[in-house]
């Protein structure tokens, strides 16, 4: 799998990344750390290289499933997680950093990301200066080897690149979920930021599984999706899968293979695509091999546009 330069930085990441929130079980039904490390590693034998991670995705958990799934070939990975809302402050950021280390059972973090802005999920309210200086303080000690942001508005990443160089954006992208293309995608573009989207496959809907009468197990965070639990979006969303399945047909792919096909071809943008087992995660790896024309693209943008023109302006899928 060809790789891409992670914004100016000197890392190398594939353009799928392997996603791991479901590792770490909560907000999840029926995961079993078996088959998320079976899949961890059949998309590192797939070429996917990159693994994206959180210290919030079960308290660490899916950090210490990252380790078991793929301590023994550390160098040959580059491991991206995140500090949550809670933990800005100068102390808290390093205290978080060394516990991510620790779960990830490594000495260093390639990609360190602040995973919401201050203030998020009702947070303390965090000078952005004061995050950054404790992020520059990592990377000088070799802990952290590049800095990024993740659901920062174009506005929040001005501010934080005042303090430091963030090298990544990681916001909600997919053909079913645009809002970043009117300001922040123009903005990584101009700024050599890489664009590392997360529920690339808009939660599962555009793998074309979920059919016009599904219910989620309870205790699944989809159910709170605004594309799924909204009538009229969840129809749109059903209309514009029947338009895309020709297409797919005709590319010999899956739809999910052809939504992050269509994905990695924009701007800037790689694709955090999850796995609850070995065998997607090696179909999502053959994303790469799906080559689309740009009458391809434009016709994919178009039958996308079905599900996103009509939605209001909130940045995020959920209502939490």
């Amino acid at each position: 799998m060809e790789k891409r330069t992670l914004g100016t930085s000197e890392i190398k990441i594939t353009p799928i990344i392997m996603g791991t929130w479901q590792a770490g079980k909560k907000m999840w039904a029926d995961i079993e750390d078996s088959e998320v490390i079976k899949g961890i590693r059949a998309a590192f034998d797939a070429g996917i290289t990159t693994v994206d991670t959180a210290e919030v995705y079960g308290n660490g958990y899916s950090e210490r499933i990252v380790a078991q799934a793929l301590g023994d070939v550390r160098e040959q990975v580059v491991l991206a997680t995140k500090v949550f809302a809670n933990h800005l402050k100068y102390d808290q950021v390093i205290e978080a950093c060394d516990r991510s280390l620790k779960n990830l059972n490594t000495d260093y973090i390639d990609l360190y990301q602040i995973h919401w802005p201050s203030g998020a999920f009702n947070s303390e309210i965090v000078p952005i200066e004061e995050t950054m200086n404790a992020l520059n303080k990592l990377k000088q000690q070799g802990k952290i080897r590049a800095i990024g942001v993740s659901n920062f508005s174009s506005k929040q990443i001005e501010e934080a690149s005042q303090y430091g160089q963030i090298d990544s954006l990681q916001p909600p992208y997919s053909l079913f979920w645009r809002k970043i293309e009117k300001a922040e995608m123009p903005y990584c573009v101009e700024n050599k930021i890489s664009i590392i989207a997360y529920s690339s496959l808009a939660q599962g809907l555009l793998t074309g599984k979920f059919g016009p009468d599904h219910k989620f197990a309870e205790g699944d965070h989809r159910s709170k999706n605004r594309l799924f639990y909204i009538k009229e979006n969840y129809e749109r969303v059903q209309t514009a899968l029947e338009k895309l399945r020709p297409i797919a047909e005709t590319k010999q792919c899956s739809l999910a293979q052809l939504a992050i096909a269509w994905l990695i071809a924009q701007p800037q943008t790689n694709a955090i695509v999850g796995a609850r087992n070995a065998e997607q995660a090696t179909a999502n790896a053959k994303a790469t091999d799906v080559k689309l024309s740009e009458s391809e693209l434009a016709e994919i943008d178009a039958i996308g546009r079905i599900v996103t023109d009509p939605l209001d302006d909130r940045f995020v899928m959920w209502d939490f």
